[in-house]
């Protein structure tokens, strides 16, 4: 089969020149910024197995003698049933837990004789099964990697704990107003779509089975929908033979799932009060659908993100927090999954400013729509953009995370290392383009939850419904 190299520049130079001893950033009787440094280029060997697997490989010489593992199947949260949302959780959760050759206890004494972590999450499109360790046990690694996750066996014991873990933390997170807007705004953005139902409920853990889990994972873990990333002091000959000796034989039992489908573009606008009887501060979230990974949006949207609310120093933790003090904390994102995402922003505010709260969050929207960004604002949050994203990418074990993930969302293992140097060629036209297209607040749905005193404050942005549906 053949084998492809390619040149992942993970840390191209940040774009920007190199500071000078006038740099606006810099405080006075500060030295200025160095100049920035790219991380070594690693190399991504590719390969598929006869069965279907992909594999990437990711050869590293010197430092530590540490290797990872990161298997990811498509079919994550978005792919639960409609009667069991949020199962993937639980899937998730019991694949560590024993195989019929390997019970839960002997699983962590393995990975504790090797030196290694062994873990698995599920997310909208795809579940990932993470492990690390000393690069000397990487052949009983693999294997038990495998084994984990080709024959998952789900005992009922486990099961039954799972469960109970599940409800405890729902009821917790159900009395949160973090997670009750997030909910509502999810149900607004996507509606009936497959990313609105990706929270459990308790009719949904209560439902899940044994039965369940194993068509589940036979649907889900195949060969040929999956990709094993493999990354250490290794060459890329030595990670495939790891991988062809673990996981060549496996094959694909189950019907295959089908890709979840777009989601609508454009929604209606709703305005939705959820009361919160007692609640010391209100819960505010702003959005509307976005785009899916890998849109030509991304990027720029990326940067017009980190100028709006993105980032510690953007305009929404700036004004809301610093001048206004309304909240300890108001950001924004963008979400994008493999078929859709959304746009948020968001905000705990005290009770008594939550309508003058909504009425700064589209402020600040409307003044990227009707400006452009200045310069100097530009450049920070390109440096910072492009800082945090090769911070987050500086291990190992996070880099191979990042290519799996990348993959679950569609995207080239070539992304990575093209990301930093497209961030900085992002324009102000671009960004006032990409605030036009998305933070417009005439076309942002609002939810509030909070007590019914700071109900009266929203009447100025419309009528306000108490469900999301």
């Amino acid at each position: 089969m053949k084998t492809t190299m390619i040149s992942l520049a993970l840390a191209l130079a940040l774009a920007a020149a190199s500071a000078s001893a006038a740099d606006p950033f810099v405080p006075k009787g500060m030295p200025a910024y160095g100049p920035d440094k790219p991380l070594p280029v690693p190399e991504i060997a590719r390969k598929t197995l006869e069965n279907g697997l992909v594999v990437w490989v990711m050869p590293r010489r010197g430092g530590n003698p540490k290797v990872d593992f990161v298997l990811a199947v498509r079919g994550g949260k978005a792919a639960d049933p409609v009667d069991r949302p949020g199962m993937s959780s639980l899937l998730a959760d019991l694949l560590v837990e024993g195989t019929p050759t390997r019970s839960s206890a002997r699983i962590a004494e393995e990975l504790q004789a090797l030196g290694a972590s062994l873990a698995a999450n599920a997310g909208n499109d795809g579940i990932s099964l993470s492990a690390s360790g000393l690069a000397s046990g990487a052949t009983a690694l693999a294997r038990l990697v495998a084994d984990v996750a080709r024959n998952a066996s789900f005992p009922q014991d486990e099961l039954a704990l799972a469960k109970g873990n599940a409800l405890q933390a729902l009821k917790a997170a159900e009395a949160e107003p973090d997670y009750q807007a997030g909910r509502a705004l999810d149900e607004v953005v996507y509606g009936d779509h497959p990313y609105a139902r990706t929270r459990p409920t308790e009719a949904s853990i209560n439902g899940t089975d044994r039965a369940a889990l194993v068509a589940a994972h036979a649907a889900r873990f195949r060969p040929d929908h999956a990709l094993l990333v493999v990354a250490g002091p290794l060459t890329a000959e030595q990670g495939f033979t790891l991988a062809g000796e673990a996981f060549g034989t496996w094959k694909g039992t189950g019907k295959a799932l089908a890709d979840t489908p777009a989601p609508p573009s454009v929604r209606p606008l709703r305005h939705v009060f959820i009361e919160r009887a007692g609640s010391v501060q209100s819960a505010v979230r702003i959005g509307r659908p976005a785009f899916a990974a890998g849109s030509d949006d991304e990027i720029a949207a990326t940067i017009a993100n980190a100028v709006l609310g993105g980032d510690f120093s953007s305009r929404l933790s700036r004004v809301l927090r610093e001048e206004k003090g309304y909240t300890y904390g108001a950001y924004s994102g963008f979400g994008a999954n493999r078929a859709g995402g959304v746009f948020a922003a968001e905000a705990d505010v005290r009770n008594e400013v939550t309508g003058d709260a909504v009425a700064e969050f589209r402020k600040q929207m409307q003044s990227l729509v009707d400006m452009p960004v200045e310069a100097e604002e530009l450049t920070r949050a390109k440096r910072s953009t492009a800082g945090i994203y090769l911070f987050r990418n500086q291990l190992q074990g996070a880099v191979a995370g990042s290519l799996a993930n990348g993959w679950l969302l569609g995207r080239p293992p070539e992304y990575l290392g093209e990301f930093v140097g497209r961030t900085n060629k992002v324009s102000a036209a671009q960004v006032q383009a990409i605030a036009r297209k998305y933070f417009d607040p005439a076309g942002l749905s609002i939810v509030v939850v909070g007590d019914k005193a700071v109900a009266d404050q929203l009447a100025p942005f419309g009528s306000f419904s108490t469900k999301a549906k």
